[in-house]
């Protein structure tokens, strides 16, 4: 069904992304499971492999591959671990804000090395208070000569305690000009991290506190111009946020099809496997029929982009599709376990809390309802991949600078 969209060199891809997930990602997930702690060392191997930078161009030591190719390494790595996608995914959140919206010195300086896996971008929005109303944030920059000085805290960041670099939106004026968006390392003086909470899946995975005390930056490190941030925060979650999400949905689903299929082969019922009683067989049609529709729309929505045709529609759909979808197939797998599905030596209650998971970011499945519903009714406010678009078009005829 993929080969509609898909290439030679994305179905070899696709091969190599499984074959290391299974060899090296598989045998560490008892002991993420165990710890609820993020993985640092598979984090590093995985980014070694250079998957980072499947959508950084080869200029810069990238795979130059797209969206869809960046979809099928998360979905693949999801497949066996949502805690390993997730780290991927939202290493490409960081990896995007510097390539739309960073100098040329700062993709020069950052991109080879994230594409060589040196380097774990992250990018930070959210607040406690505001949550997912972007303009709603406090956490400041004030400038100080050549730097600004940062106060504030960031919540749910993914890669928060293994991230090397932070892309940070913080308020530098009144209203919706007045966000900004920066670089921060992590060594950085007056940055740190809050403590990792262990939370209810996606174990091996860290999405934490940041948290900035006078943290003194250079002008250099940020990203555009003051006032650039609402753009910096919308980009990265309207199109890479949920073209992300809906790769590790996806990935989940098929380990969740994968999983119940097997376990209703190898289960005797009435001297017959369990798949051969009706009701069983009619989940496993709906799974099937659910996870076929969710991947169409899922690559449908990044074949889109990586045309370079307006996607903001299809992104919501495929999001909302994909997230709704793998959590109601995972519904089913435990339905079809019974029992059996309850005990932690069984991955299917792991699927079902990991789905859990992708629900709230980049929007929940209400906030995508509501995008399309304003769709439907000629209300939408724009399309943010045609921007892109034509950011990406005017940068290659005039070198944008911070």
């Amino acid at each position: 069904m993929d080969s509609y969209f898909s290439s030679r060199r994305h179905h070899e891809l696709r091969a190599t992304v499984r074959e290391f997930a299974e060899r090296e990602v598989r045998p560490r997930i008892a002991e993420m499971e165990a710890s609820r702690t993020v993985h640092h060392e598979l984090s590093r191997k995985i980014a070694e492999q250079g998957w980072l930078g499947a959508t950084i161009s080869q200029e810069y030591g990238g795979m130059g591959a797209g969206h869809l190719a960046k979809t099928i390494i998360i979905e693949e790595l999801s497949r066996v671990s949502g805690a390993m996608g997730a780290m991927v995914q939202a290493s490409q959140l960081g990896t995007a804000k510097i390539v739309h919206f960073g100098s040329d010195e700062q993709r020069k300086t950052w991109l080879p090395e994230i594409a060589a896996g040196a380097c774990l971008p992250t990018i930070a929005v959210t607040e406690y208070e505001s949550g997912g109303h972007v303009l709603g944030m406090e956490a400041s920059a004030v400038r100080d000569g050549d730097d600004y000085v940062l106060n504030g805290q960031k919540v749910y960041v993914g890669n928060s305690h293994v991230g090397d670099l932070h892309g940070v939106v913080v308020r530098t004026g009144p209203g919706s000009k007045g966000l900004t968006a920066f670089l921060v390392e992590a060594d950085r003086p007056g940055f740190r991290t809050g403590p990792q909470q262990p939370a209810m899946g996606l174990h091996g995975f860290s999405f934490g506190e940041l948290i900035f005390e006078n943290c003194r930056v250079p002008a250099a490190n940020r990203l555009g111009d003051e006032g650039d941030g609402l753009a910096v925060a919308y980009s990265s979650s309207v199109l890479y946020g949920r073209a992300n999400l809906t790769a590790v949905s996806l990935g989940i689903h098929q380990a969740i099809l994968e999983e119940t299929t097997r376990f209703a082969s190898e289960r005797i019922r009435y001297g017959k496997p369990l798949h051969d009683l009706p009701t069983v067989k009619l989940k496993l049609g709906q799974m099937q029929s659910r996870l076929m529709t969710a991947r169409l729309a899922a690559y449908h929505a990044v074949h889109l982009l990586d045309q370079g045709l307006s996607c903001d529609t299809e992104l919501m759909n495929a999001k909302l599709v994909n997230v709704e979808s793998a959590i109601d197939s995972g519904r089913n797998a435990m339905e079809i376990h019974a029992a059996a599905g309850l005990y932690t030596d069984r991955a299917i209650e792991r699927y079902l809390r990991d789905a859990h998971h992708i629900f709230a970011p980049a929007g929940t499945s209400d906030i995508q309802l509501l995008r399309l519903a304003e769709v439907a009714l000629g209300q939408d406010k724009g399309s943010w991949s045609e921007r892109l678009s034509e950011l990406v078009r005017t940068r290659d005829l005039e070198p944008v600078h911070a």
